[in-house]
């Protein structure tokens, strides 16, 4: 059976056969002008969104034109030996369980930080519970925010330095170091809580900005896709 996934965020389209040849495809988009490769057809369709609903619906749109079936993921409150700590299953993004999922049956305490338009970090104990999480605005998004109040703040460029002689500079190591702060906290308290440190997990398109910095830090890619995988078997979906 052909099957493919697909990820919708808030500024890309990221898809891969769900049989997993190949690196996944990573494709801009905007709310109405979503744009899928020929080959990108087959029998099911699983997806990932916390896209805007107008480019969710847009997508479903074209993929129905493409393939027989296609299933939209929801967080659900366990799953695959995942078990999630929200009470209300639909207030926890489904990319953040999705990437949960991806890597619940590691059997390994896990710090999963998600580096996109948002920073997320997810506290996850060998046994599959998740202990709950954090949200702040990613370095990017910080640096979009300034420079949308103040035209001397620019959107990019910039070094990290602890303490910098230089405003373009000194935007870098701010944002970037107020996520790197946030990530060494919940660190530590993820330590004092579980009694041993657990590792360091990081994914998304932001991720490897940060990496430098974080020397004991694993990379990841994909774990959105690779939990849609999981979530699909698991359901019996393909």
């Amino acid at each position: 059976m052909s099957a493919w996934v697909f990820d919708l965020g808030n500024t890309r389209l990221k898809c891969a056969p769900l049989a997993g040849a190949g690196e996944a495809l990573a494709l801009p988009h905007e709310a109405e002008t979503l744009a899928l490769p020929d080959d990108v057809r087959g029998e099911v369709a699983l997806v990932s969104s916390v896209a805007p609903e107008a480019a969710r619906v847009a997508l479903l749109q074209r993929l129905s034109e493409r393939f027989r079936r296609v299933h939209l993921a929801r967080t659900l409150p366990e799953c695959a030996g995942l078990k999630i700590a929200y009470p209300v299953p639909a207030r926890l993004g489904v990319d953040r369980f999705l990437s949960l999922l991806a890597i619940a049956d590691e059997g390994r305490d896990t710090l999963l930080v998600g580096v996109g338009t948002a920073l997320t970090i997810d506290l996850l104990r060998a046994d599959g519970r998740h202990l709950g999480g954090r949200i702040a605005p990613s370095p990017t998004l910080m640096r979009e925010m300034l420079a949308s109040r103040s035209s001397a703040l620019p959107v990019d460029g910039g070094r990290y330095v602890e303490f910098a002689d230089d405003t373009i500079d000194a935007l870098a190591s701010g944002c970037d170091g107020a996520a790197l702060a946030l990530v060494e906290r919940s660190l530590a308290i993820a330590g004092e809580q579980l009694g041993n440190a657990p590792r360091l997990l990081v994914h998304g398109g932001g991720a490897r900005a940060l990496l430098p910095l974080l020397p004991a830090a694993e990379v990841r890619a994909d774990l959105v896709l690779a939990g849609l995988a999981h979530w699909a078997r698991w359901a019996g979906i393909a």
